[in-house]
């Protein structure tokens, strides 16, 4: 399984980014950018996943490592983010949050 980590994430541009968080985590900060689609909703939404190579994200990176593994077996070029958006926001980086 491919990963990388959150500083060489800061570093991509034009990658697409999947967090497969809950919609409430996901609604509490997310790296800017992201898209969530949920772990638990991600089997019936394949048709949302980017063509391209993409990376994906949880909060610590387990649910993220399952999804990708589960993704690289359908023939998906997709990284996984180690450390996820706790490991984001512990190095200070900007987070997005929806507004109410």
């Amino acid at each position: 399984m491919k990963s990388i980590t959150v500083a060489e994430l800061a570093a991509r541009q034009n990658t697409p980014l999947i967090d497969v968080r809950e919609a409430h985590e996901f609604a509490e900060g997310h790296v800017p950018g992201a898209v969530n689609i949920p772990m638990s909703e991600i089997g019936d939404r394949l048709e949302e996943l980017p063509a391209e190579a993409f990376d994906v994200i949880c909060q610590l990176g387990g649910r993220s490592g399952r999804v990708v593994e589960a993704l690289e077996a359908r023939g998906y070029d997709v990284t996984n983010v180690d450390g996820g958006t706790a490991e984001w926001i512990a190095e200070g980086r900007e987070v997005e949050v929806p507004s109410a």
